[in-house]
């Protein structure tokens, strides 16, 4: 049987905020870690019938890009429901989330201007 590895690295400063998150992989072609400014992780506990989450992010990740980050982390799910149940209801319908989303920060970035 085949096994990887992902492996993060998360540096904390003296509050216990990151300060720089690395992430690595077995897999990956660059057998470096590389930066993240976030990560999200959702883990299904089958015993619970919950999901666990990890949800961390540097305290120098701008705002307009942790909105992105979300956005993208919702457009994933999308497509994971999909692939993954045949639920094209249900793909629609957060994809339409996400256009809604993108909406409101062009409309909040037009407002700024």
């Amino acid at each position: 049987m085949r096994k990887t590895t992902i492996q993060f690295t998360i540096e904390l400063d003296e509050n216990n905020i990151p300060d720089k998150i690395q992430w690595d992989a077995s897999d990956k072609p660059d057998h470096a870690p590389s930066d993240a400014k976030s990560i999200s992780i959702a883990i299904w506990d089958q015993v619970q019938k919950n999901t666990l989450r990890i949800d961390l992010w540097t305290k120098d990740m701008p705002v307009d890009e942790m909105k992105r980050f979300y956005i993208d982390c919702l457009g994933g799910l999308g497509q994971s429901i999909l692939t993954s149940t045949g639920d094209e209801f249900m793909a629609s319908e957060t994809h339409a989330l996400c256009d809604r989303l993108i909406a409101h920060i062009r409309n909040q970035n037009s407002a700024k201007e």
